[in-house]
């Protein structure tokens, strides 16, 4: 039995005053000081590790204001603050051991636009990809592009000065700001905006800190304007936070945003942003440039660049190798076709936009033109190239680019590519010489890397492969930095091109040089108590020290005092970077229903791998092998424990603190749906150590009574299913759903069907797969039979389902057999009874396997309890688990057969819902459908939505219930109710149609049932 773990890193006693201070002064956000926030937002997408003392998130401006405001007071004039938007820093930008100010969860809303005058106003926890989708009915966008841009929000790009790909055309962040609205650390707020000369002398009057902060930067500007012109570099990525460069602007007008942009949150709070906005390319498509030589690809992107394209992205053959492992690659393979004889070493994406495709086909005839040419001599530096016409085409391509950056951190093995010296910036004329030079570096460190970036630009990311747990490769990140930063000023580059600087602003004054006390004044003006994200971009004083590299600590120092075992043995959640990809803004998006329905971090796949990891971290300091734990806990009998569980949940209802409790509930609220599995670029996989957890954590604690019904249904419904009159009888009245509700935990129970499928098969003169049925059958009858494998789900809440699919598949001239019911024991896995779960598993792969024997194919109907077999089966047995496809990828190799029905089936235009399982670990399987239902004459497409919210039961859980409901609200309510949709919908998951006919009353069919109804 695990024990308590009581105690963790208490939160420092002034913060616990200055947190009460709040509340007591009508703060009306949320304010956690509780172990799980503080652990969840202690890392971001860098290399760093650091524990706030909480997590405040404020509900508007005027929370900030007193933030501030109580900041100043003399007992709280040591307290650390540090805002934060999405978390995707590399550098460790918003990380800090005072209190966090995340901004996303409540300030996100779209304030106006104005599409006559082109732009837009915003709150800064607004998302990029958010943002744009709210300004594309009027066809225009924000312009910076990131890869991040369905997390980033638009106050983390304004403070970092993002930008990414297409900036030699749209610039940075910086370039499409029109105001910005600041709350000082004084209280005082400001909307700043390039101001004529009347009015700077105006604002420069004022006494408070905005006055101040003007008279300041414009006395730089003044006394220092030489300096400034010979050190800021003339780069594309110029030299941000703070940007003295332009705080004049072009016609001549002071500019505060210039320092505001870039300042990475270390001189007040960015509340709102007024954004210039563009037209929306009409036209677009790629050139996808093919290299057997990485270097040929970096010298020929000057080449290119003569062809005048809108950019030039670049990725090696390390990124492309991860990404062909990806789901992503089902969407972009056609445009990578390989050439005979060459190994792609490299690649470049050349993007060309216009305003109509003559335009558009005349200037890529440039460039293919140019390809051609050169195309038969030897000494070209391509071997090759492709063209993605329009825009869905191109996305899907930039989609693959943009995931690339998680992708490496995907690679196998325990050193992987990080980020530490991955934004330089050099002129592109630079780039190919100062890559080899770096590249020679990483090489005389025996150390693999991969690079991926916009070359157009003359950044490049390389991200050098490195196990972070091993103290002797960790010193590496000192050696590689000092090489790197030396590197960059010999090619008159920069070392942060447009990922801001963070901890790595240890590098700023040797790039600054002489001006670095200049932004030493800034800084001082503004935070002068050094209060706001201290050891970035600058310090208030010569005596304070910005942060280092390598004085920060780093996850890799914490995840070492995991044991190697423990650490293999929970290895589905320790790769997690924090690139959160779960944290994805589109409601349309599988991943993560659970983050998506109740905006807390905690409940995203990033929170629960970084809160497993520190419970495993704390474990292993108590001397506790969790691998040792579950081995006990699978031989320890129920009784055994029974009286020491209850005697631990009686305490823990007397509120006696266990970390374990924090980690639970944030394992509770996850749908085990496996969308991380499949979308995460990491693959991390929740319900696999979710279910690790869970089994420990039952094994101190006493288990919710619905946990026994779910996982004992399967066992339960086949003698239920004899007298379902009784079964339906308990469940229908509602005195005994709220009974249920309130004893069990279980609401909206379905009811049995009362159809019995003995009866049914021999209505439908079809037979049980059974060895003796199998045995009597002809060669010509075994080559057209399939093996329908039942699960619970489908088979006695849904009988019509299966009774359809069988009527089909006779139809179409195969002859399907009904394997005998086995449990299949998915329910037990995802809520933790791992040792039913592996007995269940060997009992009916035993089962399948001798069917699978006899040469004829399985196919399940549902999906999620399907696609068990190849992934929780595939842990317990490995190669010996049951292969069991999904009714399409079978029905797909049959298409030949299916053409010869064609003429039996009236013609018509359906929609699919698909199971979010399916789409993210089966991705290729939905093109089968679409192969399917093309065979026999229908049109089919795939409606975009996220989660129903129900999958499988934890739509039924009452403490679910409105989680459930918020996100079938998000994408899936808007769908069924469409007036384009009705009468086309189908659905293939037995919990997606469910949840439509619980929240509005429809019941969509399965699309079998569906082209069964097509026949004539």
């Amino acid at each position: 039995m695990i024990p308590s773990i009581r105690e963790t890193s208490p939160v420092q006693a002034q913060y616990l005053a200055f947190i009460e201070a709040l509340k007591a002064c009508g703060f009306e956000g949320e304010l956690n000081p509780d172990y799980a926030n503080r652990t969840v937002l202690a890392t971001d997408n860098s290399i760093y590790q650091v524990l706030p003392q909480g997590v405040i998130y404020p509900k508007n401006a005027t929370d900030l204001v007193r933030v501030a405001e109580l900041s100043n007071l003399k007992q709280f004039r040591d307290i650390v603050l540090s805002p934060r938007g999405g978390g995707t820093g590399t550098n460790g930008q918003s990380l800090t051991d005072g209190l966090i100010i995340d901004i996303s969860k409540h300030m996100n809303r779209i304030l106006e636009i104005n599409a006559k005058e082109r732009w837009v106003k915003v709150q800064a926890g607004v998302v990029k990809d958010q943002l744009n989708a709210a300004l594309k009915p009027y066809g225009l966008f924000f312009a910076p592009e990131l890869s991040t841009s369905n997390r980033a929000t638009i106050g983390g790009m304004i403070n970092t000065d993002a930008s990414g790909q297409g900036s030699c055309l749209y610039g940075k962040t910086r370039d499409h700001v029109l105001s910005l609205t600041t709350v000082f650390m004084d209280g005082s707020e400001c909307t700043s905006h390039p101001l004529e000369e009347q009015d700077f002398d105006a604002i420069s009057q004022r006494q408070d800190r905005v006055g101040e902060l003007h008279r300041v930067v414009n006395n730089i500007h003044k006394e220092h304007h030489a300096a400034i012109e010979a050190r800021f570099p003339k780069l594309n990525r110029c030299l941000t936070g703070y940007d003295l460069a332009h705080i004049r602007t072009e016609d001549g007008k002071f500019d505060l945003n210039s320092v505001l942009c870039g300042s990475e949150g270390t001189l007040g709070f960015i509340t709102e942003a007024k954004l210039n906005l563009l037209p929306i390319p009409k036209c677009s498509a790629l050139i996808n440039v093919k290299y057997e030589n990485f270097n040929a690809a970096l010298r020929d992107a000057t080449e290119l660049m003569k062809a005048g394209p809108t950019s030039i992205e670049t990725v090696d053959s390390k990124v492309l190798n991860l990404a062909m492992g990806d789901i992503v690659w089902n969407t972009v393979e056609e445009f990578f076709p390989p050439t005979a004889g060459k190994t792609i070493q490299g690649i470049n994406l050349v993007e060309y936009t216009a305003d109509d495709e003559e335009t558009l086909k005349n200037n890529i005839k440039v460039l293919t033109d140019q390809l051609d040419a050169r195309a038969d001599d030897a000494s070209s530096p391509s071997i090759g190239y492709s063209v993605a016409w329009g825009a869905d085409s191109v996305a899907k391509i930039w989609g693959m680019r943009k995931k690339s950056v998680g992708l490496l951190g995907n690679a196998k093995g325990e050193a992987r590519p990080i980020p530490f010296v991955e934004d330089t910036a050099v002129p592109p004329e630079n780039l190919a010489d100062f890559i080899m030079e770096f590249r020679e570096v990483l090489d005389s460190h025996d150390l693999a890397y991969g690079m991926f970036g916009h070359v157009d630009a003359g950044v490049l990311h390389v991200r050098p492969a490195i196990d972070m747990k091993d103290p002797e490769q960790e010193k590496m990140v000192r050696v590689i930095s000092d090489k790197v930063a030396a590197l960059t000023q010999k090619y008159n580059g920069l070392l942060w091109g447009e990922h801001g600087k963070g901890v790595r602003s240890e590098y700023a004054p040797a790039f600054f040089g002489d001006l670095y006390p200049q932004l030493q004044r800034i800084k001082a003006t503004c935070d002068p108590r050094n209060q706001l994200n201290p050891g970035k971009i600058a310090t208030p004083h010569e005596h304070i020290q910005l942060a280092t590299i390598d004085g920060v600590v780093t996850r890799g120092q914490e995840d070492r005092k995991i044991p190697v075992q423990v650490w293999e043995g929970y290895s589905e959640g320790m790769h997690c970077n924090g690139n959160g990809a779960c944290f994805n803004w589109d409601p349309k998006d599988a991943m993560c229903p659970s983050w998506k329905g109740t905006r807390e971090r905690i409940h995203s796949p990033k929170g629960r791998a970084s809160l497993v990891r520190e419970w495993l971290k704390q474990l292993s300091e108590r001397g506790i092998d969790p691998l040792q734990e579950s081995a006990q806990a699978k031989r320890q009998p129920f009784w055994g424990t029974l009286y020491t569980r209850t005697k631990n949940t009686l305490a823990k209802r007397r509120g006696e603190y266990d970390f374990s409790n924090e980690v639970m509930e944030s394992m509770a609220g996850c749908l085990a749906c496996k969308s991380c599995v499949g979308q995460c670029p990491i693959k991390v996989d929740v319900p696999s150590f979710r279910s690790k957890f869970m089994e420990l954590y039952y094994s101190r604690y006493l288990r919710p009574l619905k946990d026994y019904f779910i996982g004992g249904l399967e066992y339960m419904i086949p003698t239920l299913a004899r007298v379902p009159w009784l079964y339906n009888g308990l469940m229908k009245p509602a005195i005994l759903q709220k009974a249920m509700a309130r004893v069990a935990g279980m609401v909206d129970s379905p009811l049995l069907t009362g159809i019995n499928l003995d009866t049914q098969l021999q209505q439908l003169g079809l037979r049980y797969a059974v060895a003796e049925n199998i045995r009597e059958l002809s060669d010509e009858d075994k080559q057209r039979s399939v093996i329908v494998v039942q699960d619970a789900f489908t088979s006695y809440f849904e009988t019509q389902v299966v009774v359809d699919a069988l009527k089909l598949l006779k139809s179409l001239g195969f002859n399907p057999l009904l394997a005998p019911f086995k449990a299949n024991g998915k329910p037990l896995h995802v809520h933790g009874f791992l040792k039913a779960f592996e007995n269940t598993a060997n009992n009916t792969a035993e089962f399948l396997n001798t069917l699978s024997n006899t040469g004829i194919p399985l196919i399940g109907i549902e999906p999620s309890m399907t696609l068990a077999y190849r992934s929780e089966y595939q842990k317990v047995m490995g190669d010996n688990a049951p292969k069991v496809q999904l009714l399409q990828e079978w029905l797909a190799t049959q298409t030949d057969r299916l053409a010869e029905q064609k003429a039996n089936f009236m013609t018509g235009d359906f929609k699919l819902l698909a199971h979010c399982t399916e789409k993210t670990n089966a991705a290729a399987s939905m093109k089968d459908w679409g192969a399917v239902f093309s065979a026999l004459g229908q049109q089919l497409s795939m409606v975009d939505v996220g989660c129903c919210g129900m999958a499988g039961t934890y739509g039924h859980e009452a403490q679910n219930v409105q989680t459930s409901k918020r996100i079938y609200e998000l994408s899936w309510s808007q769908a069924v109710n469409a007036e384009e949709n009705q009468g086309k919908l189908m659905a293939t998951g037995y919990s997606c149609r469910s949840q439509a006919k619980r929240m509005d009353d429809l019941q969509l069919p399965h699309p079998f049932q569906v082209l069964l109804s097509q026949m004539h």
